[in-house]
């Protein structure tokens, strides 16, 4: 196995570093690296994926830094890059995410490991239950209310549960509006728990302008976070589509 020492700057890729025995190895995280709870507080904070201390990473002086080009600014990552071996990941869909997983795993030695997750993750994406489509808008953000476009990991998600994005005219994270939303007529509204913590009184307000949608509160994991987390996303996934049709 590699012995490298490892910063990330990317949550979900924190934990799945953990998932795949290399915890010893992870020397600095960002603060909202939160799993797995029980052995992250142990690991040095380096600041946030879009602000993090360059001078403290300097001095962790890591082997490796992984990135992702969504989560962390180009700036910091060219400017880290002069000094270091950085990783970049870039994962706006389900097969990229799984990609990502192998090529870590292979990175740094533990490639079994890392197929028995990509199995594991796989078997949940085949059960997906045999539901209807539906049309579906998806929001990470209020004030401005903000979708996800065609080019996101979210989407992908989406698509592979049958919940037709009716913001997949749009890129990256589009602004709308909630009147936009209701002549869109979707049959299902998703207020995600992240970026933004929605909560039950923001359901009032979204059906007060779309009354004729279904509109409800999800988990923000079970759609963005990739890595490991993607085996207990996606069978919570299978559960909540049955659930909503």
């Amino acid at each position: 196995m590699s012995s490298k020492t490892i910063v990330s700057l990317v949550p979900s890729l924190t934990e799945l570093l953990f998932d795949l025995g290399l915890g010893d190895r992870v020397i600095g995280r960002t603060r909202f690296c939160t799993h797995p709870k029980e052995k992250i507080e142990k690991i040095p904070v380096i600041g946030g994926t879009k602000n993090p201390n360059l001078e403290k990473i300097r001095g962790l002086n890591p082997d490796v830094i992984i990135a992702n080009k969504e989560e962390n600014r180009r700036e910091d990552v060219e400017e880290l890059q002069k000094d270091f071996e950085v990783m970049v990941t870039e994962i706006d869909t389900i097969e990229k995410a799984l990609f990502a997983i192998h090529d870590i795993g292979w990175t740094f030695g533990v490639q079994e490991k890392g197929k028995k997750w990509i199995k594991s993750i796989q078997k949940e994406m085949d059960r997906v239950p045999d539901e209807p489509p539906m049309t579906a808008a998806y929001f990470i953000w209020r004030d401005p209310w903000m979708s996800v476009g065609k080019d996101t990991y979210i989407h992908s998600v989406m698509k592979h549960w049958n919940l037709e994005n009716v913001y997949a005219d749009k890129s990256r994270y589009p602004k709308t509006t909630l009147y936009e939303l209701s002549l869109k007529k979707p049959e299902l509204i998703l207020l995600s728990s992240e970026p933004y913590p929605f909560k039950e009184k923001h359901i009032k307000e979204v059906r007060d302008i779309c009354r004729g949608s279904n509109i409800v509160l999800v988990n923000g994991e079970w759609f963005s976070w990739y890595g490991s987390r993607m085996q207990k996303g996606f069978r919570n996934l299978n559960i909540f589509r049955r659930a909503i049709s």
